[in-house]
Formats: structure tokens, sequence, C-alpha cells
């Protein structure tokens, strides 16, 4: 069975909830209905051992518990000899019974279903008298692993949260990245390390602190797993939505990770892995949301413990705090002398160049660039993400360069490396293909600029400065109604020329020029009377995306276009001849 044809028969149980269910509470029945069928017949193979392992331990007076674990070849076990389709040999126990069966999981898979607060869709759909005629439906869908892989399944409930966000008017978005998104960030952030990689029995760590519903962690496992089977990626994870948690967790649970390491809350108030370094990241943070319920937390981290927290460099302004989650993974990052770290980050174009010199947006981004962090940016396609078409640009951050990056920055413009899809999915009209995919990898991993076809930059490199500036303040003076320049009468500006606010302005200075010699090109010619205010020069960052990759046009000739307007107008005038002929 496809994904597709898998979900259509899923959504299909929504016509057994309509009328008695709002249509945005679909996906509390949907959801973990799916999950327990997919656990459900994951567990079928080994259930009979499960259960007579079990007799066996009680029988001796041990804990079952390892024991079971073993048996079920699984990290989960279920000792309840209940399954879904012994549920519906006994019609009028059947949420009595239900309840019964999610009981006998293990510890984290009850806590996933805790999450979804299924005891309170269980009682409704029992009132509603519907319980029963859901649970045969999804009796009826074959979910074994061997009949929809891992894959398949994570793709099938990324489909169903979206679909069930559509309609309630969540933002999907917030909850998963489009896989080949994924799969382009995760080559990026492994393609410098292959030959560690490729080391038999080489254990390695990921992180995403916006995990949703663990997207990036199961694509960035099974990248190693099909470059090394033998290496070892051991994810971690935090996640706020309750029911991407849910789906998160139980996913890991089927692939044999360790659930404790996905934290449920707030990742910017409330760090579930606080003190913890990785070896890589990844993250699609929201763009553009507001920080202000999680403000107070953290002005609190950054006033009192400065950079031994998260914080340091600088708070962007409360209207967007995706560059809060940079801050966060930055601080995840593990000593050079540990081995360092590399992550990739999906960012809006804002943090690129909102915020003038001083601003909390320019000191994250100084301190990014002075410190030698940024590898490349690469600009997506627009209407790539479900949620927005807006431009996107993916960052990759790493403590550990190799020796021809250092000092260095490269933009990759992937802007038009994209094919329409076949069917939009919410904003989502375009993707990249595995041809995209590998030529943006091919330009990382080149490190050289490039052109395409028709001669259009796509890869240029910097120099870590050529992104700053000294924004330095001109003043001229202040004159009286006479014309004469006014002078300070006391303390310090005595005798000295006042500046006159109205005539005050700045200019930026790039940091590779010397501030003195571009005051006397450009200023002094136009104002010999000018002076720059020194108390009141910063430094500031920004990363001008687009100017770097834009190529001038010239405009066609005059006489070219005057000759198209007079052929066209010859066309008409002998088309309004005929018709009068």
């Amino acid at each position: 069975m496809n994904q597709q044809s898998l979900s259509a028969f899923i959504w299909s149980v929504a016509d057994l909830l309509r009328g008695d269910y709002k249509q945005s509470d679909y996906g509390k029945v949907i959801l973990p209905f799916t999950v327990l069928r997919r656990l459900d017949c994951v567990l079928e193979p080994t259930k009979a051992a499960v259960l007579s392992e079990l007799a066996e331990k009680e029988a001796q007076g041990i804990n079952p518990e390892p024991f079971l674990l073993r048996k079920s070849k699984q990290s989960f076990y279920n000792q309840s000899p209940l399954d879904l389709p012994k549920l519906l040999g006994d019609p009028d126990n059947i949420a009595h019974n239900l309840f019964t069966y999610v009981q006998g999981f293990s510890p984290a898979v009850r806590d996933v279903f805790e999450r979804f607060e299924f005891q309170a869709q269980v009682e409704r759909l029992a009132k509603a008298g519907l319980l029963y005629q859901v649970t045969e439906k999804f009796t009826q869908i074959d979910l074994h692993p061997e009949v929809v892989s891992n894959m398949q399944m994570g793709l099938v409930f990324e489909e169903l949260i979206r679909k069930f966000a559509e309609i309630s008017n969540e933002t999907a978005g917030e909850h998963f990245t489009p896989r080949e998104v994924i799969r382009l960030m995760v080559n990026l952030i492994f393609i410098e390390d292959d030959a560690i990689l490729s080391k038999p029995g080489v254990v390695r760590t990921i992180y995403d602190p916006t995990a949703g519903t663990g997207g990036m962690l199961s694509v960035a496992g099974e990248y190693l797993a099909e470059h090394n089977p033998q290496a070892r990626l051991t994810v971690f994870g935090q996640e706020l939505n309750p029911e991407s948690y849910a789906i998160c967790k139980a996913d890991m649970l089927i692939k044999g990770q360790d659930v404790a390491n996905i934290a449920f809350g707030n990742t910017l108030s409330d760090d579930g892995h606080a003190h913890k370094r990785f070896d890589y990241m990844l993250s699609n943070p929201p763009f553009g949301v507001e920080w202000k319920k999680v403000e107070k937390e953290v002005r609190k981290e950054h006033e009192q413990q400065g950079y031994n927290g998260r914080f340091g460099p600088g708070l962007p302004r409360v209207s967007d705090g995706s560059m809060l989650f940079l801050l966060h993974l930055l601080s995840k990052m593990r000593p050079t002398s540990e081995g360092g770290s590399r992550f990739g980050i999906v960012l809006n174009g804002s943090p690129l160049f909102t915020g003038g010199a001083g601003s909390g947006e320019s000191e994250i981004r100084r301190y990014v660039l002075e410190n030698d962090l940024c590898e490349a940016i690469v600009g997506l396609p627009t209407d790539m993400f479900y949620n927005t078409g807006i431009s996107t640009y993916v960052w990759i951050i790493s403590n550990r360069k190799p020796e021809a990056r250092k000092g260095k920055v490269q933009l990759i413009d992937a802007s038009g490396m994209w094919q329409k899809m076949r069917k939009s999915l919410g904003s989502k009209r375009k993707e990249l293909s595995d041809a995209h995919i590998e030529r943006i990898t091919r330009l990382f991993g080149d490190f050289a600029e490039a052109h395409d076809d028709d001669g259009t930059p796509i890869s240029r490199i910097f120099d870590n400065e050529a992104f700053g500036y000294h924004s330095i303040t001109v003043e001229r003076p202040l004159r009286d109604e006479a014309g004469n320049i006014v002078l300070g009468q006391k303390g310090k500006q005595k005798g000295k020329p006042q500046p006159d606010a109205s005539l005050r302005d700045t200019e930026n200075v790039p940091l590779s020029e010397d501030v003195g010699e571009y005051f006397k090109r450009e200023v002094l010619p136009h104002a010999p009377d000018a002076w720059i205010d020194p108390d009141k020069t910063k430094v500031g960052y920004e990363i001008p995306f687009n100017r770097h990759f834009y190529v001038f046009k010239p405009p066609r000739p005059l006489a070219e276009i005057d000759a198209e307007l007079k052929q066209t107008t010859d066309r008409i005038l002998d088309m309004i001849k005929g018709l009068s002929a």
C-alpha cells in the first residue's frame, strides 16, 4: 500500500466521526489510533513469546521488564494478552479492554498516549457509540513494518498532521520540514566527514531542538545507515507540540532509539538537554514567530549568565525568535578540542540583514562571523515550505572548518533549482529533485566560485570581514541666526563646535576600508565642516545575500523597442482594416 492510499484510507475514518466531532478535532482520534495500530503490528510477531516470558518470570517472582524487552526485539513491549483484533471479539467491553491494552505497554509508550490524551478520546467515542467502528476500521489496516517501512510511516504521520493543521487553521509548517530539504541539510552537514563516518563502529550524536514529528532525525539516521551500516547515530530532540512530540517519540521507539533523549517542552525557556553537547544538529525553527511568552526567562538568562548561558551575544527583536534557536544551537556545539560540531538551520531572510550596527541581530551575526563559525549559506527557492511561500536560507555552521574554509563564507544561490510539484501541498508548490540536491551538495563540497550555464553566479566565496562595517556618525556644526558656528560653553565641550542634530547623518564604512580615508574621500568634499563623533562609532554585520548574486542586465536599445512597437501597431492597424472591410 503506497503512502497516498494509506493516508486516504486512514482519512476515511473521518467519515465515521463527522457530526459527532468538529473537523478540527479529527486528529485527536486518528493520530493516536494510527500510532496504536502501528505499535500493535510491530509487536505482533513476538507477542506470544512475550506473554510466555511474562508468565514464566512472574511465577519465579522476577522483575520481567528486561526479559520482555529482549523477547519483543524492540525498545518497548506490551504485556497485555489483548491486541486490536482481539478487542473486537468483546464489543460490550471495548472501552475497558482498550484502556487495559494501552496500560499493558511499557512506560515510554504509555507516556505517548497520555500526550495524546487518548483516554478522554476513548470515553468520548464510547459515549457517541463510535468506539467499536473506529477500532474495527484501524484493525483493517496492515501497518506491519515489512508492508509499510519506517520512512513511509513517518511520511504518513506528516501528511496527516498537515491535513489536520490545515483544517484547524494551525500552522502546519511548525510541525515538520519537507523531506527533500532535510535530505539536502543532512548531506551538507555530513559531506565533509564522510571519511570519519565510514569507519566501522563510529558513534555520533545528532540533536534537533524543534523536532516536530522527528523527520530531521529520521532522515539523518537513514543517511548514515545507507553510507555506513556499522555507524551508530544517537538522536536527541525537544518538541513543544504534544501531538508532534507523541509521534516523534513513537517513531523513535520503533527505530530502537532511546526515547528518554526526546524531551517535551519549550526549548528556549526550558532546555531539556541542559549542559549537553552534540556532534551534529539540525533545526527548522518557526519563521517570524514572536517570543513574548518566554521573554522573561530568555532575558534573565541573557542578563544574568551572559556568555556562560545561551544568549550571550545579544537578543533579536521580540517579533522574531528564530535567531534565538541559532544561539541555542551555538551553545550546544562540542568544543573544538573534543572534535567540534556542525549544524544546519533553516531561517528566513530577516536574520541575514535585519537590525543595524549594535542591534541584537547584528551582534549575533558579528559573533558568528568574528568567531569564524559560518561555513555556508544556501538560498532556497520560494514556495518550498507547507506554510509559507517566502525565501528561506540554510545556514551551515561549524567550529571545525576544514583549512580551506577558514576565514571564509560560501554563499550558494539555489533559488533557481527546483521542479514544479504535480500537486501543491498548502503553500508548497516547488520541490528539489535528487539532481538538484546533488548539485547543491557538490557546489558546497567543491568550495569554489561557480556560474550556471547562462554565466549567472551561483556560488560565491567571501572573507568573513566582507560582511562587516563601521557605522560612523557624521556631525555638522550648529549655527546661530547669523550663520556663526555655536561653540560649547562648559566642561569638555568648551570652545568646541556643537553638533546640529537635524544635520546628523550616519555612514556605513566597510571594515576593509580605513575610516579616515573614507571620510576624506566620501564626506569632506560635500561637507567640509563635518566631523566624526568617535564615541558613536559601532561595528555592524549584515549579509546582503541577493545583492551578491544580482547581475545587471542593460535595457534593450531604444531603437529596437521602437521597431517592435511599430511592428505591433502596424499589425493592429491591419487587423482594424480587415474588420472594417
